[in-house]
């Protein structure tokens, strides 16, 4: 009888650098860990690695430089607004200072109280007790006025005068703004770079129905090489992160190759049929700093068959607190346990929700693995998970 359901172990690997053969340091680090960890593969185990050094592999790197021009042959006015960009120095900044290298003007549009992710740009208290709303336009007056002592609690700096500083550092003229509304920056300009990353192609459709004139989302800038830079197909610039005061690294292109090579490897090696997906950030949000996580386009850019689909779960609270309200100790256990043999055998990859949220499986196991390798010093950049797909029914 198994005593322990899921396991998660975050596995050391070599420290990655480009051009190295991912695949094979992931797999030699998962064989070396079960020796010395004492430790056996089984089928559907799932091992994931962090999209950091997958693009750090790939060698997927942008310069500001190749920002500036891209941005230039897209936007040959070089007067342009700028959308809804987060409140970010590693995710945002060399962005943005690539943007005004190529730029003549930028007016940026932000929304208020925070950014798409969580990250406030005032202190709400004081926007309850002023004369704007929601609803609001507000200069960059009249932010300065009511709200220009904000600080950003982790940053502990205010991200208006950081973006101000920045821009103008690149010899490119700025005005901010701040509106929920998209359509405000037609007022200022027809030319558009929007900048959020979950609700990019909305954003995008209003502009163009609103009478923009050229519109741009992040995610089609750096899609395709400039110089024989790095690029990203379909995600562009989303998801990518500071490399140095001039480089970027893009979120990974090449990571279905990875996983699949990865898989078959495991297979030869193993002789079991183990998951491999690539994760980046974590869906889940802070409930300190009400930041949600999630800053990149998806939390996992590539993943094997397995993984697809949603939870086939049966939630066993509701179960035992109604179908099963009379029963108690072993009786109780193979109730369930019977319940689930049926759940199994007669809803075979659908979702069933009693009280269980209907999230995709690679939403939930990248949280999880986000949450074990962590972004700081752990040197884990691979975890492998084990009895994730375990019941109470399996013995």
């Amino acid at each position: 009888m198994r005593n322990v359901g899921t396991t998660v172990r975050g596995i050391r690997t070599p420290i990655i650098k480009e051009n190295d053969d991912l695949a094979s340091i992931v797999v030699d680090s998962l064989m070396r860990s079960s020796k010395s960890e004492n430790f056996e593969f089984r089928n559907k185990d799932i091992v994931a690695i962090t999209e950091a050094v997958v693009g750090i592999s790939e060698g997927n790197y942008v310069s500001v430089d190749d920002i500036a021009k891209d941005l230039q042959n897209k936007f040959p006015s070089k007067n342009i607004g700028v959308v809804y960009p987060i409140l970010s120095r590693n995710r945002f900044s060399m962005i943005l200072k690539g943007i005004a290298r190529g730029m003549d003007k930028i007016t940026m549009l932000l929304s208020f109280p925070s950014d798409e992710v969580g990250n406030g740009i005032l202190d709400e208290d004081k926007l309850d007790n002023s004369e704007y709303n929601l609803s609001s336009v507000i200069s960059e007056g009249e932010y300065k006025e009511t709200f220009g002592d904000f600080i950003h609690p982790f940053t502990g700096i205010n991200m208006v005068t950081f973006y101000r500083e920045l821009i103008e550092s690149e010899n490119c003229e700025v005005e901010f703004v701040f509106s929920n509304d998209p359509k405000t920056i037609l007022n200022y300009t027809k030319d558009v770079l929007t900048c959020d990353i979950h609700t990019r192609f909305k954003t995008k459709k209003t502009l163009k129905e609103s009478g923009a004139h050229l519109v741009y989302g992040l995610y089609e800038i750096m899609n395709e090489p400039i110089n024989g830079s790095g690029f990203n197909p379909e995600y562009g610039l989303l998801g990518s992160n500071k490399s140095t005061e001039e480089r970027l690294k893009l979120f990974p292109k090449t990571g279905d190759k990875l996983v699949r090579d990865i898989q078959n490897r495991l297979k030869e090696l193993t002789g079991k049929t183990i998951e491999v997906m690539v994760y980046g950030d974590g869906a889940f949000k802070d409930p300190v700093g009400h930041i949600w996580e999630l800053a990149d386009p998806v939390v996992s850019p590539a993943y094997t068959d397995g993984l697809n689909g949603t939870p086939n779960e049966l939630k066993l609270k509701y179960i035992s607190d109604n179908k099963f309200a009379d029963l108690k100790g072993e009786d109780l256990k193979n109730a369930i346990k019977e319940e689930i043999k049926k759940k199994d055998s007669n809803l075979k990859g659908n979702m069933l929700s009693q009280g269980t949220t209907p999230r995709r499986l690679t939403d939930l196991i990248g949280s999880l693995c986000d949450l074990t390798s962590g972004s700081g010093d752990k040197g884990t950049p691979v975890v492998f998970i084990q009895g994730y797909f375990d019941n109470l029914a399996d013995e």
